[in-house]
């Protein structure tokens, strides 16, 4: 029997994660012709669901709203007109539901999970059937919930910039060990690319080594990190792409540590703000790309999946898992950056 009630969450505001308010038996939407209603069982917390909360999001929101963009389930029922999923496949959420292809849009842009439409942080949820991709067949629910926001920006950060996608034997440089970042990581060494990652951390660097990231910067240590991983490429001439989530606070060094011509994928803003910020002629004297990311299409997340299929890549969780009424300590938990990878959530009861 298709069930009509979920336990879900919604943001009700912006001043801090008190916001969240709870609901044992929220009503289902009733199906659309082209609906998927999908139980979801796992789902995954990303930086932009605390900035939210924290009233530091620059993207469109339309509040109050259930949270989450990431988000791994199966199919329970099926509108009339689907064709693209039967009940019992298993999918993964699309971050932006309107983004299917090429560039993003004004419009698609103001299609995101957990910020205009509702989200992954409950039970069973409706979503277009545009707005879901087969789950890997390689990964578990708790596995694929991850990928939605983090793993498609990384892949869309190293291929996703038309005519100048990561090759083997490329260099990429990656900041800390969060989502975006270990993505970025193993998908590069896939392709054959050599990485420079940083870290504040020992431990974390042993792991980062442990996954085969062959130079580790810890970036407390050496505040000039950028110039020091120019100094360990080819030439000295840099790094062919960053993969930049610091935002402002660390741009001044991935602008010392790209080559000419390289890319710096600006996906992240865990930095904060600060008034010294780099200029115009900073980004003209490199001779570089710098790209702004919003994740990245339906297209690409299939792409990026096939991928993780042949390849066998594991997204990397942290070893904390919270329940679903759990979520207020699960977001103080990221907060409080005591996670490492993706942190995720088990939704279904």
């Amino acid at each position: 029997m298709t069930p009509t009630t979920t336990r879900q969450w919604s943001i009700q505001g912006q001043t801090g994660f008190d916001n969240l308010k709870f609901n044992a038996s929220a009503p289902i939407p009733k199906l659309g012709d082209h609906d998927v209603l999908v139980k979801i069982h796992y789902a995954s917390l990303n930086y932009r669901d605390l900035a939210i909360l924290k009233n530091n999001y620059p993207f469109p929101l339309n509040l109050p709203v259930v949270p989450g963009s990431d988000g791994a389930g199966e199919v329970v029922a099926v509108g009339p007109r689907v064709t693209r999923f039967k009940v019992g496949d298993k999918v993964v959420t699309l971050f932006n539901q309107g983004h299917q292809a090429a560039s993003l849009t004004i419009p698609s842009a103001a299609t995101g999970l957990g910020g205009v439409l509702d989200g992954t942080l409950t039970e069973y949820s409706v979503f277009d059937q545009l707005g879901l991709v087969e789950m890997p067949c390689t990964l578990s629910f708790q596995e694929a919930a991850t990928l939605s926001c983090a793993a498609v920006t990384a892949w869309n950060a190293l291929f996703g910039l038309e005519g100048k996608p990561l090759k083997a034997g490329q260099v990429v440089l990656t900041q800390g060990t969060g989502g975006v970042s270990i993505f970025a990581a193993q998908f590069a060494l896939a392709a054959g690319a050599t990485v420079i990652g940083t870290t504040s951390s020992a431990s974390k660097a042993e792991i980062l080594k442990s996954l085969g990231v062959q130079h580790v910067i810890n970036y407390r240590d050496d505040p000039d990190w950028g110039e020091t991983a120019r100094q360990l490429t080819q030439g000295k001439e840099g790094v062919d792409f960053v993969i930049e989530v610091g935002g402002v606070t660390t741009i001044k060094q991935s602008l010392k540590a790209i080559k000419i011509d390289g890319v710096i994928g600006i996906v992240g803003f865990v930095g904060g703000n600060t008034p010294d910020q780099p200029s115009f002629m900073d980004v003209l004297s490199q001779i570089c790309t710098v790209r702004g990311l919003y994740v990245g299409s339906r297209l690409q997340f299939e792409d990026m999946n096939r991928a993780i299929d042949a390849n066998n890549i594991k997204p990397i969780v942290d070893r904390a898992v919270f329940s679903l009424e759990e979520l207020k300590e699960a977001y103080q938990y990221m907060w409080d950056q005591k996670h490492f990878g993706k942190l995720t959530i088990k939704v279904a009861s």
